[in-house]
């Protein structure tokens, strides 16, 4: 079930006064995985100013700038988190140079 329709049907039973020990568990659903949003949005945050900095004017790889930054990132922030964090979160910030293997360079 998508999380929309749970969210009407919620709201819709909530507007009744349905049991709410049955609302609990669908309040719990839809509030499944927010701690863990939580937690890698603060990751993304902490690691940002790390991993743009080591970027210059001159195109890495990505496992280039994972192996400049892996000791200072913060426990938990893998190559892929660096991968995805380069090319999609912070993509305005950073220039894609197209390649046999991509590399990346401060957007000037």
């Amino acid at each position: 079930m998508k999380k929309t329709s749970l969210s009407a049907i919620y709201s819709a039973l909530k507007g009744i006064d349905f049991d709410s020990e049955i609302l609990a568990e669908i309040e719990k659903e839809l509030n499944r995985g927010e701690a863990e949003k939580a937690k890698n949005a603060t990751l993304y945050e902490i690691a940002k100013p790390i991993v743009l900095g080591v970027l210059s004017d001159t195109p890495a790889t990505i496992s280039e700038i994972y192996d400049e930054v892996a000791d200072a990132l913060p426990e938990g922030f893998t190559k892929g988190k660096v991968q995805y964090a380069i090319t999609r979160l912070w993509a305005d910030e950073v220039t894609k140079v197209e390649g046999k293997t991509n590399g990346y360079c401060r957007k000037a």
